[in-house]
């Protein structure tokens, strides 16, 4: 089931939310569960039994850990935990992508086993991992009500793209929170913004997209047109499902942590990964590079651990060697700048740093969105005028004029000005009164264009 979709706002969740605010308190959890494992099981009904497995897993083995009489009892229990995860993991998401290259290497023919991928599975998954580290390490007790934690891990504001929720940040949340008409309204607010970037930016430049690959008529303006609209619409997309799950969570009374902080305004790439995805790139600072080492290693181990973990990072986001050359790009360049080139940045005028960090992160991503590696060099190629591609079309031209709105829409809405403009409005005693019937209008807004639409998935959904 799709945030962005006339089911989910119209039946779905109006339904969700007259419940939990009628169950009592101590129900409230339970009634949070039930609804999560429905909007699952709505598009992964088979799949929901994976979820439901895993869920007991970790439940059983934070409650293991805990009472293990010996380190070396918490370790296995801790490392059965790990394995059961990452197995579930590597068997769904990443066995045909093992057993293609097995067969490349060795000129055999194993069948590929041609499994679904269960949506979610790489984010809760992680959520999953986390809680077991964070009892083992003695972060946090482990969880002895099975709703409570199967709620955690379930909790569908979440559940498909994240972010990240780990289990220490919403532990005292779970047994008490907060519910007020203001959190509500600021959940609410927080919801509509992120459905608007989904649906009148995201969508739209998604589209752009789809009509570039189709073209048969590709120019240097083009392929830079495309790669800029990809960029923006990952941004968009991903950004707007994180923040429709953060607006929900404070409606049910959780506070999750901020996904995205601008990038695009970046200075360096070690600014950009700051900024980008936050809740991954720290689950895998805290659960991987630092138990590796971190930085307090010798340079070659610096190396080493920089590496695995952008390796791992690339892995995650698909099972193909795009993304496994996406994470190793973003490897080589933050190696670059933490020991060589950062003072050199530094001291650049401003407009070449953010020059610099567009260049680099937008043919990134050129890389991330290739179905093949061939197609990636023809991508990056043509956006340099390789193999004789025109510098401009009546075809490119036509596109940009169609999409220059949304474009310019896309570009301006990705760094703060919007936000500081609609700070400095709510400022004013009038927004009151206006703002809750802008929200309103914002909404009809999307529910035309949801109603004249057609199937408009986020694209973390296959991640």
């Amino acid at each position: 089931m799709l945030f962005s979709s006339i089911v989910f706002l119209y039946y779905f969740l109006p339904i969700v939310l007259i419940t939990y605010f009628i169950v009592p308190k101590k129900l409230k959890n339970s009634a949070l569960l039930v609804s999560s494992l429905f909007f699952y099981a709505w598009g992964e009904p088979k799949y929901v039994i994976l979820m439901v497995i895993s869920i007991l897993l970790g439940y059983i083995y934070g409650l293991l850990i805990e009472c293990s009489k010996s380190k070396a009892a918490a370790r296995l229990w801790l490392t059965l935990s790990c394995v059961t995860g990452i197995g579930f993991l590597a068997y769904f998401k990443y066995a045909d992508f093992f057993i293609e290259n097995f067969n490349l290497a060795t000129g055999l023919s194993l069948p590929l086993l041609k499994i679904a991928l269960p949506i979610g599975i790489s984010f809760f998954t992680f959520q999953i991992l986390s809680y077991t580290v964070d009892v083992y390490r003695k972060d946090t007790p482990a969880q002895k009500n099975i709703i409570d934690f199967a709620a955690y891990v379930s909790m569908f504001p979440q559940l498909i793209a994240g972010p990240i929720v780990r289990y220490v940040d919403v532990a005292k949340e779970l047994k008490e929170r907060e519910i007020t008409v203001a959190k509500g309204y600021e959940g609410g607010r927080r919801f509509i913004f992120g459905l608007g970037k989904k649906v009148l930016v995201a969508n739209l430049l998604g589209e752009l997209c789809d009509i570039f690959r189709a073209s048969d008529d590709k120019s240097v303006l083009f392929y830079w047109m495309y790669a800029i609209a990809f960029c923006l619409h990952v941004y968009f997309d991903f950004s707007g499902y994180s923040d429709m799950a953060i607006g929900l969570g404070k409606i049910f009374g959780f506070n999750f942590i901020e996904n995205f902080n601008y990038p695009f305004i970046s200075k360096t790439i070690t600014e950009f990964w700051r900024r980008w995805h936050i809740s991954l790139g720290s689950w895998f600072r805290d659960y991987v590079y630092i138990p590796m080492g971190g930085n307090r290693v010798g340079p070659v181990r610096l190396l080493f651990n920089i590496f695995v973990v952008w390796m791992l990072t690339g892995l995650w986001h698909g099972a193909a060697w795009n993304f496994v050359i996406w994470g190793v790009m973003f490897a080589i360049l933050l190696i670059f700048e933490k020991l060589w080139f950062m003072k050199v940045i530094k001291k650049a005028p401003s407009i070449l740093q953010h020059i610099y960090v567009m260049l680099l992160v937008i043919i990134s991503f050129v890389i991330f969105n290739a179905s093949t590696l061939t197609q990636a060099v023809q991508d990056i190629g043509g956006m340099f005028g390789a193999g004789n591609v025109p510098l401009v079309s009546g075809e490119t031209l036509y596109y940009m004029r169609s999409y220059a709105v949304v474009l310019i829409m896309g570009l301006v809405g990705c760094t703060p000005i919007v936000k500081k403009a609609g700070l400095k409005i709510r400022d004013k005693a009038i927004s009151v009164v206006l703002e809750p019937v802008a929200l309103l209008g914002l909404l009809m807004v999307i529910t035309a264009f949801l109603v004249d639409g057609s199937f408009n998935p986020f694209l973390y959904f296959r991640f």
